[in-house]
């Protein structure tokens, strides 16, 4: 009978363990990571307009509507191209005030996105540093957060799609509007 050799258990037990935490953590779904703050009041933050320096985007423009949807994008952001058709769907929502926080990204090149594109927002601020986007807990672009009478109440990491759209986005809105 052979005895059993724990200096080939070892290894093979810890291959194993880094098997099983590693596919754990890669079959994780990063759209679905909770916000901070989630049921507590929007941030505080204030930059610019993006078309006008003179003018700025705070705190203030968003905290007295009743519904709001931010937009975290940028104009080198690939997926925020592909997700500006439904920011256009979503701002002819009656009632639904929808702000835009362009990142870390070239005035010109962001305003003529726009101008490409077109413009669903309300008023847009210039987040050049980052700063203000890291007050809202931002990973990277796109984000989006829905604010209910000042107070946030869903972040949408990575770009909308149509089936988030009518499947979580819309009966959100439906039941705050």
């Amino acid at each position: 009978m052979k005895k059993f050799n724990i200096k080939y258990f070892i290894p093979v037990s810890i291959v194993i363990l880094f098997l099983i935490f590693f596919s754990q953590v890669l079959n994780r779904d990063v759209s679905k990571l909770s916000s901070q703050l989630i049921e507590k009041p929007i941030p505080t933050f204030n930059m610019p307009i993006l078309s006008n320096d003179d003018q700025s985007f705070s705190t203030s423009d968003i905290a007295d509507k009743n519904v709001a949807l931010v937009n975290i994008w940028a104009s080198w952001c690939i997926p925020c191209r592909s997700e500006h058709e439904i920011l256009m769907i979503l701002s002819k929502i009656e009632g639904l005030n929808l702000y835009g926080i362009n990142y870390k990204d070239n005035k010109d090149n962001a305003l003529q996105f726009i101008e490409q594109l077109g413009n669903p927002y309300n008023k847009i601020g210039a987040d050049i540093n980052g700063r203000s986007s890291m007050v809202w807990g931002v990973y990277g672009v796109p984000e989006t957060f829905i604010i209910h009478k000042g107070t946030v109440i869903y972040k949408h990491i990575g770009p909308i799609h149509m089936n988030e759209l009518e499947d979580v986005i819309l009966p959100i809105l439906g039941k705050i509007l």
